[in-house]
């Protein structure tokens, strides 16, 4: 299996950047000291596809005029200043007018849910995973908990993004079975949280207040309060 793939057939993938920005413009529903969770009720925008028409009015439009192949303007010809998409007196319509007649043209096409209520998306930025194995690695847990978790979520669009790094004292290689461990528990403890409809109040920040990093002690009391009821997802 690569990092690429689900292991659900219930879990889909969100592709679309305008999918990611809607749902990260959400509060954080949850989070973890390495991760965090926006979700989103409903579904991917649908794609944006060019009609037939539209694609044959284009290539027309590319062809020389008359049907003579292998004529062409003589080099000589005086070249125009004005843009081919102002406005002109000429009539008929020019070759760009054709291809924003043919962009104006897409329309909406359903995007193909298959069955699918709920969607996947990552967010794990170089900054907090230099190496792009330990990208790779981190990717892969989040996909495998959550492809686990996935009959028991809330349907809609789901994204886990890395809001913080692995301490490299602690984890100096850059992917090894103790990071993935670390993250797979961090992970399953997030996503057993969702699955019971947990929410996290974040409170409002004070005018000049100065955030400071959480403790250990913090730290591991925000991943014991996640595991405190049992497991909720398949192994």
């Amino acid at each position: 299996m690569t990092a690429g793939d689900l292991d659900s057939p219930l879990l889909g993938r969100i592709v679309r950047p305008a999918d990611y920005v809607r749902v990260l413009a959400t509060p954080m529903r949850l989070r973890s000291p390495h991760f965090a969770v926006h979700h989103l009720a409903g579904q991917p925008l649908p794609l944006r596809r060019p009609p037939a028409c539209a694609a044959a009015t284009a290539e027309a439009a590319r062809a020389p005029a008359g049907g003579d192949e292998g004529v062409h303007a003589p080099v000589t010809a005086s070249l125009s200043t004005e843009l081919s998409t102002a406005s002109s007196g000429a009539p008929g319509a020019g070759v760009d007018d054709v291809h924003g007649a043919a962009l104006d043209a897409m329309v909406e096409t359903p995007t193909p849910a298959g069955g699918l209520a709920r969607w996947l998306g990552l967010v794990v930025p170089k900054r907090h995973a230099r190496r792009a194995v330990t990208r790779t690695l981190v990717k892969r847990q989040i996909r495998q908990v959550a492809a686990a978790c996935a009959p028991q979520l809330e349907p809609g669009l789901w994204v886990v993004r890395q809001r913080n790094p692995f301490d490299v004292k602690q984890f100096p290689s850059a992917a090894s079975d103790a990071l993935k461990q670390a993250a797979r528990a961090e992970l399953r403890a997030l996503f057993e949280r969702a699955v019971r409809g947990e929410r996290d109040r974040v409170k409002p920040r004070p005018a000049g207040a100065i955030v400071g990093k959480p403790g250990k002690a913090s730290k591991a009391k925000a991943a014991a309060d996640g595991s405190a009821q049992g497991p909720a997802c398949a192994a």
